[in-house]
């Protein structure tokens, strides 16, 4: 397994394991207003053949107002590759770079309600906390957790400015 910062050449297939991985499914645009705007936050996972088996897609918030932070707008593995650690590994990615690049204090996220795999891999795996629900989120109208995970513990390790090579899911800092 490698991950690797999401290329150009990478968007159609980061849409496609949307596709066949999630409910929640953007268009095309999308993938590019990320791609071309934070291009140093998404990260794909891909096997040993190169074929891209998850990724994440993140950007930056953009309100004067508040501290700098990151939002993850979509996680996915596919099925085949889960429970190899590869989500972990892509969300403290783009958690790193959100850090190195953007100086960002915390990140967040929505999840599904009745999503409990996901749930769990947020507050227990990666420590994120649920700050509020959102109702009617979805387009189905289920409810969402608004949930954010402190970056403090990462900055100590990552400084902003520092660069990170990653490599066979091993990060090492310069």
């Amino acid at each position: 397994m490698n991950i690797r910062n999401a290329r150009p050449e990478d968007l159609m297939n980061m849409q496609h394991c949307n596709l066949l991985c999630l409910p929640e499914n953007y268009q095309m645009k999308y993938y590019f207003y990320h791609g071309l705007s934070w291009p140093q936050l998404s990260y794909i996972a891909e096997d040993e053949n190169g074929k891209i088996v998850g990724y994440v897609l993140a950007k930056m918030e953009e309100d004067p107002d508040d501290v700098p932070h990151g939002h993850i707008t979509s996680l996915a593995v596919k099925r085949s590759h889960r429970r190899l650690g590869l989500a972990q590994k892509l969300m403290d990615q783009a958690s790193r770079a959100m850090i190195e690049n953007f100086n960002a204090k915390y990140v967040s996220l929505h999840v599904r309600k009745s999503n409990r795999a996901a749930l769990h891999l947020y507050s227990n795996t990666l420590k994120f906390q649920i700050s509020e629900i959102e109702p009617k989120y979805y387009a189905d109208g289920e409810d969402a957790y608004a949930m954010k995970r402190d970056l403090a513990h990462m900055a100590d390790e990552v400084k902003p400015g520092q660069s990170c090579i990653l490599t066979k899911c091993v990060c090492f800092c310069l």
